[in-house]
């Protein structure tokens, strides 16, 4: 597209993944590369990182990023963004909500006729796709006739696990995009979040 990624503008959603955290932690330990190998400064010292952490682990991961193809002005596009899951180690039966929101889509210079925004992107959850360790699990929205504007942030999903059982739940969300009608040809970026507490 060039509209929301279509022939006319192109929508791209960067999916960055999020999580509470109950505490922040800095510790001594070098800054490492997806290979492990330190990360060195300039002056060739290994450089220091404040590292997430969290004595109960509760964890949310998402897809890197997502295309949600082409459209044309006037237009809607539904894509999937692929696979999010939660993981719950914690200790008891606490429960947890995993929530999601979104920036505008922009092009250009983010003019208004090259900002399609948030209030015109749509999310539907789905069912659980895949699921362990037990307990409960509910969807934000388990139809997409149950899906909510993501002009505010929207509950995703909820759920409770086990006593004692490490639980995951993953569902594979549903962004739907409504391009305005006087909107720029152009490629069109954005990026929706989800989060957990």
């Amino acid at each position: 597209m060039s509209k929301s990624r279509a022939g006319h503008s192109a929508v791209r959603t960067s999916l960055s993944p999020a999580a509470s955290i109950a505490l922040l932690l800095t510790l001594g330990a070098p800054v490492t590369s997806a290979s492990g190998a330190p990360v060195a400064t300039a002056s060739g010292a290994a450089a220091m990182a404040t590292v997430a952490w969290r004595a109960d682990q509760l964890e949310i991961t998402v897809p890197a990023s997502a295309s949600l193809g082409s459209g044309v002005v006037g237009s809607t596009i539904s894509a999937s963004l692929g696979t999010v899951t939660v993981v719950d180690s914690r200790g008891g039966v606490p429960p947890w909500t995993a929530t999601v929101s979104a920036t505008d889509f922009t092009t250009g210079g983010g003019a208004p006729a090259q900002t399609i925004a948030k209030a015109n992107v749509a999310y539907w959850s789905g069912p659980s796709t895949a699921s362990s360790g037990g307990g409960s699990r509910t969807a934000g929205q388990n139809t997409a006739a149950q899906m909510v504007s993501l002009s505010a942030p929207a509950i995703a999903f909820r759920g409770r696990k086990q006593a004692g059982v490490p639980s995951s739940t993953s569902w594979e969300p549903t962004l739907v995009v409504t391009i305005p009608p006087l909107a720029a040809a152009g490629l069109y970026t954005g990026v929706i979040t989800h989060s957990v507490a």
